[in-house]
């Protein structure tokens, strides 16, 4: 008695099951692998054009550039500073309900950015500021609060303010009143070191991010942030760096959602940190800031510069 259609396509139709099971399980596996990591997630996509990171060779910072690249605005000055051990705050809100502020005014030099302010935040924030890396857009914000933001630096000749942006805002040669802005500040403040970025260092910064990420700058139209700034400044001066609130490049995108922070802790009723990072990194026209590009070259780097990060710590 011979057999049926059925009976004939049971063996074919019992492998394709089988293939189709072991399909699934892969999927299944590689999705949970690549979301239990630190890495982004694979439903996201950083800007376009970006590189993996084993294509990227990192740059050796303590020989990069030098602190030949800062210039003093007022009196006869050098960048000296150096420190063994630093605490980096940044202005994220993830370093409110902490208290991390003896940690922090206990590191041998605190570094902050803008004008992110310690009165009112002591607690999580601490008090000291020994550097300060203002940008161009920050200053007049700065100076209109000189006693928050310069007048409570540590005392002693190694504290400093770096300001840093684009040679046609803030060069010396600048027509603006930008410029002579900060020369009256490091005049009025003379307790303070304060410094500009040159041209040829701007322009290293500019190649720096290039190397690290794959991607020219100006042509990504991107901006480079006062974090990337500070944190390359910060390996420049420091041995041992310790940072506070900044939170790691796959936290934005993870399942579920992360709860809503506002982008600076001073701010509570400004724009969420996630939604800004990744309008930011998926922007396509007109300049942005790559926070996520930049936090991925951060977890590289901390590999090699003695670099921890806490609240959160990652």
């Amino acid at each position: 008695m011979g057999l049926s259609l059925v009976d004939k396509q049971g063996p074919q139709s019992q492998k394709m099951v089988i293939f189709g099971a072991i399909f699934l399980l892969m999927t299944l596996l590689i999705l949970y692998s690549s979301n239990s990591g630190n890495d982004i997630s694979p439903f996201y996509r950083p800007f376009r054009g970006s590189v993996p990171h084993r294509a990227i060779k990192v740059t050796d910072l303590k020989k990069w550039a030098g602190k030949e690249g800062y210039v003093a605005v007022y009196g006869n000055k050098s960048m000296t500073l150096h420190c063994h051990h630093c605490a980096l705050v940044t202005s994220s809100s993830h370093v409110l309900g902490g208290g991390a502020g003896p940690d922090i005014d206990a590191a041998q030099c605190v570094i902050r950015m803008n004008d992110a302010p310690t009165t009112g935040f002591e607690r999580d924030v601490g008090n000291r500021t020994t550097l300060r890396v203002v940008a161009h857009s920050s200053v007049f914000r700065v100076a209109r609060r000189p006693g928050e933001f310069l007048n409570r630096t540590d005392r002693g000749s190694h504290s400093a303010v770096i300001f840093w942006g684009p040679p046609s805002k803030i060069g010396r040669d600048a027509r603006g009143t930008l410029y002579r802005l900060i020369q009256r500040v490091s005049m009025t403040y003379s307790n303070l070191s304060s410094f500009t970025i040159t041209p040829n260092k701007m322009h290293k910064f500019d190649t720096l991010f290039q190397k690290e990420t794959g991607r020219d700058r100006a042509k990504s139209q991107s901006w480079l942030s006062t974090g990337w700034f500070t944190m390359v400044i910060a390996i420049e001066m420091c041995d041992n760096i310790k940072v506070y609130g900044m939170v790691p490049p796959s936290h934005c995108v993870k399942r579920p959602q992360p709860k809503k922070m506002p982008y600076h802790y001073y701010k509570p009723r400004g724009p969420d940190e996630c939604t800004t990072y990744l309008q930011n990194e998926r922007g396509r026209k007109g300049p942005h800031h790559r926070f996520i590009t930049e936090k991925q070259v951060f977890a590289r780097w901390a590999r090699h510069y003695n670099i921890t990060f806490t609240h959160p710590r990652w």
